[in-house]
């Protein structure tokens, strides 16, 4: 007991409308249900737990998540709620109003228990058809901050730590976990090549469909790292996981579940230190700060991306540095910020051309190809454009170039091109050429489960509204006002445009 109050527990109360004594006759129901039913909590046991920081025992922390869970329509944990022991009970960094995430650092049996708990919850979450998209982004300098001493550190994996009472395992923490088994080379190959098949399938068809699938595979992964496995095989684990967290975030990006999607590329970035691929933890924490750009987010986004540069260390390959470079711009251009841009997008493309292929290209950098760069050129400059039409012609430039060498599959990249194209057309005041890129967006759009194109789609529709009164105008937006999902509480889809 602290003898203060667990802020974090009680923000999340006041959050679920429950009353103390209806929460403790909650608890008690739901513990009879996990196996439980001596567990006999009462008012003022809950008002100890909000009001003096007193830490429950086990089983109620997990009884309580699967009640805030279930009751926020969103993945809560022990940690969500301040209830891990040693100290780390609903403080707020500096006494302020704003929350970190987590505390740094976390040892490899934290990350293992946190990768497990998080899916465990968000799997509970699939299954009764609920959403996670009630909770709070936390800022991209909080972010940085806190990971920032830790992420420049050398990870230390568990190797020679003292054994447990079992020789391969190591302390469970109390939680729930996949019953896993130790595995072997052939087991991690199989691994390694489901995350390929995964992230060919996301790009060609959006999050929506395999999330769950990425998910529970990452599920039974955190169980095997609560093995004691040799070195070599516990690295490739954990690389295991930082591919399958990094996917399964931007799965739950690309459907809209934000903060979801933040505490996975958290969690990446973690087990990609613990693996020894700070690389891969860089990358992690660029797709943060992706996510950061499009949800209007771009100061935020380059605190992420200053640190991802920083923390990724000396192995950071140029073509790695490129695409850094171009979240960078992007970045930039949604402050208006264009000769900070050019300039980014300029170092960008010199890192490219620079990567004569030297070095076995990583696995995760494999689909940053020309296209890519031309992508991400032309996002930059159509973003620009909103601040300085002269932007458009070249965003339509490269968006070309990216269109013309988009032959593998990957139909969300495709979507995105399209719609930069007729975004930067519309803003060019060529509206025909518009029409005909927005109209082949749209029909990709139908057999896509990305709630990204539907978000960057109400970008292009806005800039329609000068056009309104053109019959071909008209009927587009016609098309799209009908095709436009609307929100149901999936998570999957939003408000059609106005």
């Amino acid at each position: 007991m602290t003898g203060r109050p667990n802020t974090r527990l009680a923000d999340l109360f006041g959050l679920s409308g429950w009353s103390k004594g209806e929460l403790a006759r909650l608890v008690n129901r739901q513990a009879a249900a996990m196996g439980h039913p001596q567990l006999a909590t009462d008012t003022s046991r809950v008002r100890r737990w909000i009001d003096m920081g007193e830490i429950p025992r086990d089983p109620v922390p997990r009884v309580l998540a699967v009640l805030f869970t279930e009751r926020l329509g969103r993945v809560v944990t022990i940690e969500d709620l301040g209830l891990v022991r040693h100290g780390r009970a609903g403080r707020r960094q500096g006494g302020g109003d704003e929350e970190l995430a987590d505390d740094m650092p976390w040892t490899p049996e934290q990350t293992a228990a946190v990768l497990t708990e998080f899916t465990g919850m968000d799997l509970m979450l699939n299954r009764r058809g609920l959403v996670g998209a009630g909770a709070a982004l936390t800022a991209g300098s909080a972010l940085s901050g806190a990971l920032h001493d830790w992420l420049h550190t050398d990870p230390a994996l568990k190797a020679d730590a003292p054994d447990t009472d079992h020789p391969l395992r190591v302390d469970p923490a109390g939680l729930d976990r996949y019953d896993a088994a130790p595995v072997g080379s052939q087991e991690v190959d199989e691994l390694e090549r489901s995350v390929q098949v995964f992230r060919a399938w996301d790009a060609a068809r959006g999050g929506g469909l395999q999330r769950k699938a990425v998910v529970g595979q990452l599920n039974e992964v955190g169980g095997m790292l609560a093995y004691r496995h040799p070195p070599h095989l516990q690295r490739r684990l954990w690389g295991v996981a930082a591919n399958l967290a990094v996917l399964a975030g931007w799965m739950s990006h690309d459907v809209g579940l934000e903060p979801t999607a933040q505490k996975y590329f958290i969690i990446a970035a973690h087990a990609a230190r613990e693996g020894g691929d700070r690389p891969r933890a860089g990358e992690a924490l660029s797709r943060a700060a992706r996510q950061m750009v499009h949800l209007g987010r771009p100061d935020d986004a380059l605190d992420l991306m200053r640190l991802a540069q920083s923390g990724a260390g000396e192995r950071l390959q140029p073509r790695t540095k490129a695409m850094f470079h171009t979240i960078e711009a992007w970045a930039q251009a949604a402050m208006g910020k264009g000769q900070a841009m050019r300039r980014t997008l300029g170092q960008a493309e010199e890192l490219f051309v620079s990567d004569k292929g030297d070095d076995e290209p990583l696995d995760w950098m494999q689909t940053f190809k020309d296209e890519d760069l031309y992508g991400m050129q032309a996002l930059a400059y159509r973003t620009l454009a909103e601040f300085d039409p002269s932007a458009a012609v070249h965003a339509q430039h490269y968006a070309q170039k990216a269109l013309e060498l988009r032959v593998d599959g990957r139909e969300r990249s495709k979507i995105f091109d399209h719609l930069s194209m007729a975004s930067a057309c519309f803003i060019a005041d060529d509206p025909e050429q518009a029409v005909s890129y927005a109209r082949l967006a749209l029909v990709a759009m139908g057999s896509n489960s990305s709630r990204r194109t539907w978000d960057r789609l109400r970008q292009m529709y806005r800039l329609t509204a000068h056009y309104a009164t053109y019959p071909k105008i008209s009927e587009l937006r016609e098309e799209i006002r009908q095709a436009m999902p609307t929100s149901k509480g999936t998570g999957t889809a939003g408000a059609a445009p106005a």
